[in-house]
Formats: C-alpha cells, sequence, structure tokens
C-alpha cells in the first residue's frame, strides 16, 4: 500500500467532523422559530466546539513517531475501515452536513440530519479510540462518544415530540 494513513491524519478527519458539526447546528438554529430546538441546537453547536478542542490539542500532543506512522502497512482493520469511510466521504474533506441544508428543510428534517451525523462521528471516534496510542487520549475520546450519544438522544427526543 503506497498511501499513508496515519494518526495525525485521522485527528485532522475529527476535527473537521467537528467544525463541520457546529457549523451545522449554528445554521440550522438560525432556520427554526422554534425557541426549544433552537436552543438545543446551539447547545449542540458549543459542545462540538468543546470536542474540536479536545482533538486539536491531542493532534498536537502527537510525537513525531506516531504523527506518520503508517496504519495501513500493518493491515490494521481499524484503520483500513476509518480510511474506506474517508474515502468513501470524499477523502480529506468529510462531507459536512451543512451540505444537506437546502434552506427549505423543516425542523424534522434538520433533526435527521443531525442524527444521521451525530451517528458517523461516533462511528468514526469508536474507530478512533482504538488506534490512539496512550490510554489517556483513549479516555478522552470515549468522553466524546458518551457526549455524542448523548446528542443522540436529545435530538431523538426533539424528533418524538414533532412526531
Amino acid at each position: 500500500m503506497d498511501t499513508i494513513f496515519g494518526i495525525d491524519k485521522i485527528f485532522e478527519i475529527a476535527q473537521k467532523i467537528e467544525l463541520d458539526g457546529a457549523q451545522f447546528y449554528r445554521q440550522a438554529a438560525e432556520k427554526t422559530l422554534n425557541d426549544d430546538i433552537k436552543k438545543v441546537l446551539l447547545d449542540l453547536a458549543a459542545m462540538e466546539d468543546g470536542h474540536l478542542k479536545i482533538f486539536e490539542q491531542m493532534r498536537k500532543e502527537l510525537s513525531e513517531q506516531n504523527k506518520n506512522k503508517n496504519l495501513l502497512a500493518s493491515d490494521n482493520q481499524v484503520a483500513l475501515y476509518l480510511k474506506n469511510m474517508t474515502d468513501n466521504r470524499g477523502d480529506k474533506n468529510i462531507k459536512s452536513p451543512l451540505e444537506k441544508l437546502s434552506g427549505n428543510e423543516t425542523i424534522k428534517e434538520i433533526l435527521e440530519i443531525a442524527i444521521d451525523g451525530e451517528k458517523a462521528s461516533m462511528l468514526f471516534y469508536i474507530g478512533l479510540k482504538e488506534l490512539v496510542p496512550n490510554r489517556a487520549n483513549k479516555d478522552e475520546i470515549e468522553a466524546i462518544i458518551k457526549e455524542e450519544f448523548s446528542h443522540l438522544v436529545a435530538l431523538n427526543l426533539n424528533l418524538t415530540v414533532l412526531r
């Protein structure tokens, strides 16, 4: 395999996921007149901002040795899955949920887009957790996964109210 797919690249993608998520929630909040849902969306955006900072810090702390170690060279199934996931969603630019917003969505459709995005993020982070080299980062990623799960719960509760 010629492609180098290292932990630095995975953290870069995780940062993009969080940045896109925060932007999506802010734009979605602008499009709703429901104050309760607007608050939920803005709270989710703030949480995504926090996740972004965590991933930025983890990426800064990577040793040069670990940063560009080719995770694909060992036929690591988790690395192969994450590489495939990113390739299928636009390689270095995972498609943002923002791309799905036309401006004409109902609040129900916005929540459904957000739910799909949170599920995809969780799968990515579960894989990331398996690849990070130290226990402290695994714990931080686990905390992010739990928070992403709480986002799913909040979004689904709001969707249920709308049905």
